[in-house]
């Protein structure tokens, strides 16, 4: 189901697409920049029914996109008429939360100004005691965890990085001797450059709208994140001593182990394929990989770990707080999502290792068998 929403104010476009209702229900977040187009959402949609199928959620999936600079002053103004329009899908079936250029206070605020609570509505109104479940997912979102950040603002990048982690392991390759790129600093990409500086992950190349930073003995990724602004850019007149300043496009030809595409859908095309000298590519963002272009680094030995698997932490780890099967103690829920990302990781990489069989094929595999439905989906 495809709809469309033009905002009489500022001209903005909007869509929702709906690609999978599993008892009534699909989830997907909602994206906000220039340029967004109705096959992006689409696209999108169905690789969020791809990560429901994979992670055997019990629920379809979905996006929302809509056309505009969410750096523009009216961009809140923009969020809450869409969401007001997309009022009946948001009753009752649609569950979003943040993605690209939308950050989760700011959805969960235009909810709240609509009477609705938190942007999970669709979900936590169907619980016995909607009012408990609501404190709950609040509670488990703002847990906080080190490096002063919130548990639901870094479970997704948590994922990516353990996914990153996984690869290293198919290889027999200890953290300390892997280096790893990431395009983009935000939400995702700057949670999963924390987490592999911690595991002890060289993390030597860092790029963001304004350029790629680089450093071959590895970048003191705490004190960049710190120089972030609110949309995911690190503030060059205060870069530590030794750092790099390359070019935007250096990030794709950086020599690593691992590349981290974290930013934009489409970032790696057939034109810029024959850049990258990774190993392995983890997909963060989604559909950061073209289906031409991850063709052509299949060609040459060079696996796409797909986004939904790699970034699919951050919608299992929401639902597992919907139903109740993780708490606000991130060790929780940090230790169930990096068992079930490196058992994940390790059967996709030994597929293509083994067979040949790429990645996003044994992934499909999965996404194509799902979990049987047994009912209502039951929100404790």
């Amino acid at each position: 189901m495809r709809l469309q929403w033009n905002d009489s104010v500022t001209g903005a476009v909007g869509y929702l697409v709906v690609h999978t209702l599993r008892a009534g229900l699909a989830t997907g977040g909602t994206r906000m920049r220039a340029g967004c187009t109705l096959s992006e959402v689409e696209d999108l949609a169905r690789g969020m029914a791809n990560k429901t199928a994979t992670f055997d959620l019990p629920i379809g999936g979905a996006k929302g996109g809509i056309d505009f600079d969410p750096k523009d002053p009216r961009a809140v103004e923009v969020l809450g008429r869409f969401c007001e329009a997309m009022r009946p899908w948001i009753d009752a079936h649609w569950v979003t939360a943040e993605d690209l250029g939308v950050p989760q206070h700011l959805i969960d605020e235009v909810f709240e100004s609509l009477g609705l609570g938190q942007s999970y509505h669709a979900a936590i109104s169907r619980a016995a005691d909607p009012a408990a479940t609501l404190q709950r997912v609040r509670t488990g979102l703002k847990a906080e965890v080190d490096g002063g950040f919130e548990l639901g603002d870094v479970i997704g990048g948590y994922g990516v990085a353990h996914a990153c982690l996984a690869s290293a392991v198919s290889w027999g390759q200890v953290p300390a001797d892997t280096t790893v790129a990431i395009q983009g600093v935000g939400t995702m990409g700057g949670a999963a450059a924390f987490y592999l500086h911690e595991a002890g992950m060289r993390v030597t190349t860092l790029a963001d709208a304004a350029g790629t930073l680089h450093c071959a003995d590895g970048l003191d990724v705490p004190a960049l994140l710190a120089l972030r602004d609110g949309f995911g850019e690190i503030d060059r007149s205060r870069l530590p001593a030794g750092v790099e300043q390359l070019p935007r496009t250096a990030i794709l030809s950086a020599e690593v182990d691992i590349l981290v595409p974290a930013a934009i859908s489409y970032a790696i095309t057939p034109d810029n394929s024959y850049d990258v000298r990774a190993r392995v590519v983890v997909e963060a963002a989604n559909a950061a990989t073209t289906p031409e272009a991850e063709a052509m680094l299949a060609a040459r030995g060079v696996p796409v770990l797909p986004d939904f698997v790699a970034n699919a932490g951050a919608v299992a780890w929401a639902w597992w707080l919907l139903l109740g099967q993780v708490d606000d103690d991130p060790e929780t829920s940090f230790d169930k999502l990096r068992t079930v990302m490196h058992a994940k990781v390790a059967q996709l990489l030994a597929a293509w290792a083994d067979h040949g069989v790429t990645p996003r094929e044994t992934g499909h595999r999965w996404a194509d068998d799902p979990a049987p439905g047994t009912g209502p989906v039951v929100i404790p």
